[in-house]
């Protein structure tokens, strides 16, 4: 394996470094970035304040999240550089749940979890609880300003236990309690070496410039996956999403529900923030977000029709024609 065709994960703790580690050696290497999104989540400040009352929602839109980026994976080129593996999840969920919503969360994240690709070199930064609660201070996020060390270290001991047994994928651990990669060059490409000695790799080549991006959905097109002028009518779109389903995951009704539902979350988010910026006249009034969202959510009504084998465009047409109003009953109705 070399850096041209990775798959390379950094994982570790809160605080530790991986989305930093993350978008240094993706400049390194001229890799394509895919970063958690975290911030998107409407429960997690809720939960840094009272964690037995959020966990659940939190545990399981971060799942829902996480699985429609992983998803994605599979249609990326290569080299691809991430800051969390999906598997990192469920180690979370141990720490935060119990009883029956463990049980539920685990139902869910089992039928999720066939579907990922395993990276091929994690890297695992490790710290300990004081060097962690110094770096959570110093980066300020207003959510982790109460950060629990208590929290933060059964986290780390998660995370110890976690990767001391992994076998989905090779680990490389880096001790990183003396290393300032983010200000010294030479403790960073102390870490880059040992990266391409983990992919069994020499020096490495030059970055490629200006392939830095959010997170998958702001990637670059994947290669020949999409014509350059796609068709218009439904029908089309329907059996071009159904030509491509070497690129999805196995088709499965119930799954593609919950990640329809996940899309209608964002769609609303997408709109109250429209709505908002609207009324106010500040904030971002830009049509993109709202369109994104909706695009996406056509996405997955066609797969969920498709699952279905269900026509969208005559169902839509036979619906207009139950629900329009005949002329002579408009002008009936007006009269009375």
């Amino acid at each position: 394996m070399n850096a041209t065709s990775a798959y390379i994960a950094v994982e570790g703790v809160i605080g530790v470094g991986k989305t930093t580690l993350a978008r240094a050696y993706q400049k390194e290497a001229g890799a394509r970035l895919m970063l958690e999104v975290f911030e998107e989540n409407p429960f997690l400040s809720d939960f840094y304040g009272d964690r037995s009352r959020y966990a659940f929602q939190t545990q399981i839109f971060f799942l829902l999240s996480r699985y429609h980026q992983q998803r994605q994976l599979t249609a990326l080129p290569r080299p691809i550089i991430s800051d969390y593996i999906f598997q990192k999840d469920r180690l979370f969920a141990e720490v935060n749940l119990a009883g029956d919503e463990y049980k539920t969360y685990l139902s869910v994240h089992e039928a999720l979890a066939e579907n990922v690709v395993q990276p091929d070199l994690i890297v695992f930064l490790t710290a300990d609880t004081p060097t962690l609660m110094n770096r959570i201070t110093a980066r300020d996020r207003p959510y982790e300003r109460n950060m629990d060390p208590a929290y933060i270290n059964s986290l780390r001991i998660a995370y110890e236990q976690f990767f001391g047994s992994f076998g989905g994928a090779r680990v490389l651990t880096i001790d990183t309690n003396q290393l300032d990669f983010v200000r010294n060059p030479d403790d960073r490409e102390t870490i880059f070496a040992r990266i391409r000695g983990g992919l069994g790799e020499g020096p490495s080549q030059p970055a490629l410039p200006g392939l830095e991006t959010r997170g998958v959905a702001a990637a670059a097109p994947v290669g020949d996956a999409h014509p350059a002028e796609p068709p218009r009518r439904l029908s089309d779109l329907q059996r071009l999403h159904d030509t491509q389903r070497d690129l999805l995951p196995s088709s499965d009704p119930a799954l593609s529900f919950i990640l329809f539902q996940e899309e209608i979350g964002y769609l609303a988010r997408a709109f109250a923030r429209r709505m908002v910026a609207t009324s106010t006249g500040t904030g971002d009034r830009s049509p993109a977000p709202l369109r994104d969202a909706l695009a996406s959510v056509l996405a997955h009504v066609i797969r969920l029709a498709n699952d279905a084998g269900i026509d969208l465009e005559d169902a839509y047409v036979e619906h207009l024609q139950r629900t329009q109003p005949h002329p002579q009953s408009n002008a009936e109705g007006s009269d009375a």
